[in-house]
């Protein structure tokens, strides 16, 4: 298999780790970008320890913060041509948070975060993504969504300025956005070598001791759903899949389930007016 130069923003634990684990392993040229460089370099390490290969490095980047994912994009480009893989993995969803917070660019940080900057970085990186043989993007969003057929992006109000703040609602309604983003780019790429496709993340084990603050039945509701989920590293096999795969070259605009198969999204999703909508108020946000 040719080499392929992959980018995959956080990378430094979980399933992102895990992915970009499996694309070293499988001898591709991998960047974690990462937002805290302390964890960066430990999962650079901890990936290079285990493979015994040494194609793969770290690039720093905030996705909540259009500065920093700016920042990366210019050092992507002052040391790369081209691009094959983009995975836009990072994503904030605390289930802690009970109000909204702002970013240090006064972005609503979930909207910011799992959307508006995974946007940004397809625009700054689109020209490597030409120069590739085969460009492939790919976002990543949740099965849970499944269960919420009628969600909508809220147009006029996408941080919740004048709503009830849900940490839940502004996580799907990410989630659902980064679906019309995937089918936008399927469209915009159709007459180029670039595709576009999505991955429904199921639900994964979790290290629960990541949120201090969650009341002891929480903690022992979430350990039980961790029983019932799978592996990060089985969730990971899916990215690595879409990433890799030959028979992916022309599949562009579709949603990926845990076992790699098709799934339907909402008729909202799929609606092109609905769809250029989202896009033009996301385009809104970008400096």
């Amino acid at each position: 298999m040719k080499q392929k130069t992959c980018l995959i923003t956080g990378a430094n634990s979980g399933i992102g780790k895990a992915a970009a684990h499996q694309l070293v392993q499988q001898g591709h040229h991998t960047i974690l970008a990462c937002r805290n460089e302390e964890k960066g370099q430990a999962a650079l390490k901890e990936i290079r320890d285990a493979t015994g290969k040494k194609h793969v490095e770290l690039m720093i980047v905030d996705m909540s913060l259009q500065s920093s994912i700016q920042d990366l994009a210019r050092n992507y480009l002052g040391k790369y041509e081209h691009l094959d893989v983009l995975i836009h993995n990072a994503a904030t969803f605390d289930i802690t948070q009970k109000e909204a917070t702002l970013t240090d660019e006064g972005i609503e940080r979930i909207w910011a975060t799992n959307h508006v900057g995974p946007v940004l970085l397809s625009k700054l990186l689109g020209k490597p993504l030409k120069k590739s043989q085969q460009g492939r993007i790919i976002t990543i969003t949740s099965k849970g969504l499944m269960a919420k057929p009628f969600l909508k992006v809220d147009l006029l109000d996408p941080e919740f300025k004048n709503r009830p703040f849900s940490v839940e609602k502004a996580y799907y309604q990410s989630k659902l956005a980064q679906i019309m983003f995937t089918y936008w780019l399927a469209d915009r790429y159709q007459a180029q070598d670039i595709t576009a496709n999505s991955i429904y993340v199921t639900a994964v084990q979790i290290d629960v001791d990541k949120y201090p603050d969650l009341s002891e039945f929480l903690k022992k509701a979430y350990a039980l759903k961790s029983k019932l989920s799978i592996s990060p590293q089985e969730m990971a096999k899916v990215y690595t899949y879409l990433a890799t795969a030959p028979e992916f070259e022309k599949v562009s605009g579709k949603i990926y389930d845990e076992k790699i198969k098709t799934v339907r999204t909402s008729k909202y999703s799929k609606d092109s007016f609905n769809i250029e909508e989202v896009m033009n108020m996301t385009m809104s946000y970008l400096t």
